[in-house]
């Protein structure tokens, strides 16, 4: 005989499932928190400063972010592989000032922009294929990258070049108005938001992607299971490498000049959105939306400090200092609790 449970009843395993189906994995907390994090931000410099609340000064975070943005999307590949890239900076001053020389030399700007990103990806894939194939740490062979990328900013011009080519020029001045509005952003933002859409999708849609989440979360299995493992590892560095060459073409159009000490440091910027966005730096979990929110908090800092006006611009680091330590905290307590 079997026996029926009354109409309308549950079983106590289906109610806790279904009391546990509104929770986030605690994968994404780190993203959520991010997000709570930003618009407590907006919302806080709203009532605190006049004139913080508009669309443009949402905007404007995109506008003068836009090449930030494309490198931490480049580094939440390398970082999801539970690798690191210190060279985006200097790859990044790199494109720029190459760049400008070349078309000071009278290059046409389109080749002289496909010159760069190819060079931008071969130095990405030459250290993704050191990396890999002979087995030496990410952190050392980036900082060599780093090194050299550097260096040959010298070689190219110890001297600030401005670029006057009609081309640059316009993308740079250029506006895209958003329809009916007086609100704008600038080319570079449609460029870095095309790259978050096409990486978000190659993540999630892509069996590359799949193979970066397996590789990250042990390269060990995911040999195992058959993945292109050495073609992912060093297929992220050229992803990266390309990211940091676009990324310096965009400050480039940002600028309208090269110069071999810009982007100083900017590395270390990219990591900190990439961390604070929901990237964990041991591989495995991480958003490509998670970066980009981790940029725009790293914006609105800076903007809510120069609304400020008596605070001095270091503060901007002591701050994103603060806050990369309570991510890198939280991650841990996420990985110790287990995936769920």
């Amino acid at each position: 005989m079997t026996a029926t449970m009354p109409t309308g009843t549950t079983t106590p395993a289906a109610s806790a499932a279904r009391s546990r189906s509104w929770r986030p994995s605690r994968r994404l907390v780190p993203t959520l928190a991010t997000f709570v994090l930003f618009v407590a931000l907006f919302a806080g410099g709203s009532l605190r400063y006049d004139g913080f609340f508009s669309g443009q000064v949402l905007l404007n975070l995109f506008v003068d972010n836009a090449f930030l943005i494309v490198l931490a999307v480049g580094m939440t590949f390398v970082i999801l592989t539970g690798g690191i890239d210190l060279s985006v900076g200097s790859v990044v001053a790199l494109s720029g000032v190459l760049s400008a020389k070349l078309l000071a030399a009278g290059w046409a700007p389109v080749p002289v922009m496909l010159l760069v990103l190819v060079l931008g990806t071969a130095l990405g894939l030459a250290m993704g294929a050191v990396i890999h194939y002979l087995d030496v740490q990410p952190f050392v062979v980036t900082l060599a990258g780093m090194f050299l990328a550097r260096g040959l900013c010298y070689v190219v011009s110890v001297e600030s070049i401005p670029i006057r080519d009609p081309l640059f020029t316009a993308f740079a001045t250029g506006a895209v108005y958003l329809p009916g509005t007086e609100l704008y952003v600038s080319p570079s933002v449609l460029v870095a938001l095309a790259v978050v859409a096409i990486a978000a999708y190659v993540l999630a849609c892509t069996r590359f992607g799949r193979g970066v989440y397996a590789v990250g979360g042990s390269s060990h299995s995911a040999m195992l299971m058959g993945l292109p493992v050495a073609r992912i590892r060093v297929g992220v560095y050229a992803i990266s490498g390309f990211c940091s060459a676009l990324g310096g073409l965009l400050f480039a159009f940002y600028a309208l000049s090269g110069y071999s000490l810009a982007a100083v440091g900017t590395e270390l910027d990219a990591i900190a959105a990439t961390v604070i966005g929901g990237t964990l730096l041991s591989g495995g979990v991480g958003l490509v939306a998670g970066s980009l929110l981790g940029v725009l908090v790293l914006g609105l800092i800076q903007t809510v400090i120069s609304f400020e006006g008596t605070l001095s611009s270091w503060w901007t680091k002591i701050v994103i200092g603060v806050l990369l330590l309570a991510f890198v905290v939280l991650q841990r307590v996420i990985v110790r609790g287990g995936p769920r």
